[in-house]
């Protein structure tokens, strides 16, 4: 069973994280656990940290990224890094419980690939934060009637071997990897919890950056915002056709004695930011033809510490320098 950890500047919390995690080996001593830790361009010595940690305990690998490519392909090289039966992912804030990977691998045991735990309560979150993500989910779910996006679902779960073979099949650059999870379908189940404020620090994913990350969610899994611009584009061409026939009968039979200026430039300001908006989605859509078509490596390895396990095949970045 392998353990995956992305890590971003969480210096103050890897070493409690480790300690829970050790505690809940000893509690299970009939899977063989292996820790991988993938620090994600840490700038506050979260590597050294890890360092020591593999150091002390033969059972971390401690992956250091060239630079900071994102926590989804942080995850990404932890995957291509995973050994066992089980795989399980869990961030390093301590908001999810360790402790819970017990009930959520003896669901799993139960015949399920997928083990997610879905929050019950956020504790320590503003009631935006909590707004935002309920409001995503929901879209999200609507856009994608194909398959089904957990509610209020974290990256907090246990895999199977074959689910973690199927999610390194798909190697798309923009990643949304909730998504990439729900899509592989495969037996899924819940586990409901409560989650804990964070341990130490603040959240690394600002307002600007959670915004970019439902704007990828929803680009790389739906293409009903573009369906959505060539509806509005329809309706807009057609009361500016019926607005137009509207002036021109009420010209012939009453003339046009006065110039409407307040309603031309209300409709030229509508018409031109209708056009930006299309503009913008499409330019999304080819923004990520363009990422993809570069095939660029999802990340890039500085330096592996501790015992490192083989390397899942076809992976991309797992092959870089070590």
């Amino acid at each position: 069973m392998c353990v995956i950890v992305p890590v971003f500047n969480e210096a103050a919390v890897v070493g409690e994280l480790w300690r829970r995690i050790d505690a809940v080996a000893a509690r299970a001593p009939r899977y063989a656990f292996r820790i991988v830790f993938v620090d994600d361009g840490s700038r506050d010595g979260s590597f050294d940290e890890l360092t020591r940690l593999a150091a002390h305990d033969p059972r971390i690998t401690a992956l250091k990224l060239s630079r900071n490519f994102g926590k989804e392909a942080a995850m990404t090289a932890g995957l291509d890094f995973a050994v066992g039966d089980w795989t399980v992912i869990i961030d390093a804030d301590l908001q999810d419980p360790p402790e819970l990977m017990l009930e959520m691998l003896a669901k799993a045991e139960q015949g399920y690939d997928v083990v997610y735990a879905r929050r019950h309560a956020r504790r320590g979150e503003t009631w935006q934060k909590k707004f935002f993500a309920h409001l995503f989910y929901r879209l999200m779910g609507a856009l994608n009637p194909g398959f089904d996006l957990p509610r209020d679902t974290g990256d907090y779960r246990v895999m199977s071997r074959r689910a973690v073979a199927a999610v390194l099949r798909l190697r798309e650059t923009h990643r949304f990897m909730k998504g990439i999870f729900a899509w592989i379908g495969f037996p899924s189940a819940e586990v409901l919890y409560d989650r804990e404020p964070r341990h130490e620090g603040r959240s690394k994913f600002s307002f600007l950056k959670l915004l970019n990350h439902a704007i990828d969610g929803i680009t790389s899994f739906s293409t009903a915002p573009l369906r959505i611009a060539t509806y509005l584009g329809l309706l807009v061409s057609l009361a500016a056709f019926v607005y137009g026939s509207v002036i021109v009968v009420q010209t012939l039979l009453y003339g046009n004695p006065v110039a409407g200026f307040p309603t031309l430039i209300t409709s030229v300001l509508f018409i031109g930011g209708v056009q930006l908006l299309c503009l913008g989605i499409i330019g999304e859509y080819v923004g990520r033809i363009y990422g993809e078509s570069k095939q660029r490596p999802l990340y890039l390895i500085e330096r592996v510490v501790g015992a490192a396990p083989a390397v899942a095949s076809g992976t991309q970045g797992a092959e870089a320098t070590k």
